[in-house]
């Protein structure tokens, strides 16, 4: 690196600069109150912490993802966050042991090692909420709601919600006797939708024709409210876990509705998101016309157990750098500011502090300052007059 480009950051890690930075700092505001005013409680988990931690339960997909660096007080592995979910069931786990459902919601900087979905960037302002200690249909549709409620103060419009749920698959690939490797070969195809793969692996395992056929079928069930109605035709003696499945999901969507008819329901019964730590409901938001989601959640039961405290749980989160470079906020607003003249009158400086208390913006003129009050984006100023220092228009 040369002196011409220090200044350089690495790729996939971006900062904030005015007015950007004053927008993000307004949503962070106006969310962390929205999850205050629903009984979330905010938690700050660190920035770092050991590896074995880091990398538990929901964690474990997450090891290409997280910055390694050694302990220098100890020798033992630590990792930069990359995920603030596990943390944040550690901390319900181990450290609140509440009996009664929990809430907790968090916002803060993670970090990965390479970029994902999240327009491409490593360095994400990731804000989420977690319900823990309740494994119905009720805490699944609150969660969804809050998403949702989410998005609408970063005012990013038409949302598109995007339902599955992981336990078809899973209670289908047991029933067709497949072993782990399979699964999570089948999995990855399912992922692609890629339909003449699928065919062709499931024709090559050994396994009863109707499980084969399920599975097969599960890349083509997508689509709107008719997706369920084929699935319980296509599916029909499946068991119990898939019926149930498809009735939470059923019951979910009009439970959605009821609250936000405007909504835009699609529903997906391949797509497996967090599939290695989920156990139920999974969903995404998208806005249309941007193909990476922009919010994700979903239920992951018992993910304190490795903590030593097995509770449900259901969540989701999203980058909130993404949501406010998506939402439909003007890229700035003309600041209303005071300029205050250099001037070393106590009566200035009184005036001055009665207007900050007040909510007023002042900015305070320099001894041999040559800028004036438009090029320190000033709309008033305070003048001298009878004595007294007034408010005009600059």
């Amino acid at each position: 690196m040369t002196d011409s480009n220090r200044w350089l950051l690495p790729e996939g890690v971006e900062e904030a600069l005015p007015p950007l930075a004053e927008r993000l700092e307004t949503c962070r505001r106006q969310l962390l109150d929205l999850y205050h005013g629903w009984g979330y409680q905010l938690v700050m988990p660190p920035f770092i912490e050991y590896l074995e931690s880091l990398l538990t339960g929901t964690g474990r997909g997450l090891d290409l993802q997280t910055f390694k660096l050694t302990d220098q007080l100890n020798g033992r592995l630590m990792g930069v966050r990359a995920d603030m979910t596990p943390q944040v069931a550690r901390i319900d786990a181990h450290r609140l042991k509440c009996e009664a459902p929990s809430r907790l919601c968090y916002m803060g900087t993670v970090l990965h090692t390479r970029p994902d979905g999240f327009a491409g960037s490593r360095s994400l302002l990731q804000v989420g909420a977690e319900l823990y200690g309740h494994s119905g249909l009720d805490s699944d549709l609150e969660i969804l709601s809050l998403m949702l409620e989410t998005l609408d103060v970063c005012q990013v419009d038409t949302p598109l919600v995007d339902l599955g749920h992981v336990g078809i698959y899973r209670a289908l690939a047991v029933q067709a006797g497949m072993d782990p490797d399979q699964e999570i070969t089948l999995f990855d195809m399912l992922q692609r939708k890629a339909l003449p793969e699928i065919r062709e692996y499931l024709g090559g395992l050994a396994m009863e024709d109707a499980p084969r056929r399920r599975l097969s079928a599960l890349a083509e069930l997508n689509g709107g409210d008719e997706t369920l109605a084929r699935a319980r035709e296509v599916l029909a003696g499946a068991g119990d876990l898939v019926s149930r499945a498809l009735d939470d999901l059923e019951q979910l969507a009009e439970g959605l509705r009821a609250r936000y008819p405007a909504v835009l329901l699609h529903f997906d019964l391949a797509e497996l998101r967090g599939y290695h730590y989920h156990t139920g409901l999974v969903f995404a938001a998208y806005r249309p016309g941007n193909g990476q989601e922009v919010a994700r959640g979903g239920r992951y039961d018992d993910i304190g157990r490795v903590f030593g405290r097995a509770r449900p749980a259901t969540g989701f989160s999203a980058d909130l750098k993404t949501l406010v470079r998506l939402s439909g906020q003007p890229e700035s607003t003309p600041a209303r500011a005071i300029f205050a003249p250099a001037d070393p009158d106590t009566s200035l400086a009184a005036t001055v502090t009665r207007l900050r208390r007040e909510g007023e913006r002042v900015i305070q003129g320099l001894s041999g300052q040559t800028a004036d009050a438009a090029a320190m984006g000033c709309d008033r100023v305070l003048v001298k007059s009878n004595n007294q220092w007034t408010v005009v228009d600059a």
